[in-house]
């Protein structure tokens, strides 16, 4: 009985097991960017309705005072993620490097988010 090529070499075993553990991670960082993303609309909107800071994308300037404003974040966010997955299943590396970019973007808005909350408070106080 001659055994079965999984079992024969073990790098098939050890593949799936990175497959498994790339998609785990890649799950993770969509998890990831959709926080940031949710993160973005709080500060905004925490921002926005004190006064001290201003929407700037105009398809959101009008729910900006609502809580409208989250859901569609959060909309946004949930077909984005889908988009990404079914683009990972296929396309693995323009996904990551899609992700990643998107990653990186929002970080960025909420590092902005936050400093030009700083330097309202510095005006204010």
């Amino acid at each position: 009985m001659e055994p079965k090529s999984d079992e024969a070499d073990g790098l098939n075993g050890e593949r799936r097991l990175n497959i498994r553990n790339n998609r785990r991670f890649f799950s993770l960082l969509l998890i990831f960017l959709v926080a940031l993303i949710l993160a973005d609309g709080v500060i905004t909107r925490f921002l926005a309705t004190r006064q001290l800071g201003v929407e700037v994308n105009p398809f959101l300037k009008a729910w900006v005072n609502s809580n409208l404003l989250l859901v569609i974040k959060l909309v946004v966010a949930t077909i984005t993620v889908f988009i990404l997955w079914f683009l990972y299943k296929t396309k693995p590396k323009m996904a990551w490097i899609t992700t990643s970019i998107f990653i990186v973007a929002y970080a960025f808005l909420i590092i902005w988010n936050i400093i030009v909350f700083y330097i309202a408070m510095g005006r204010i106080t």
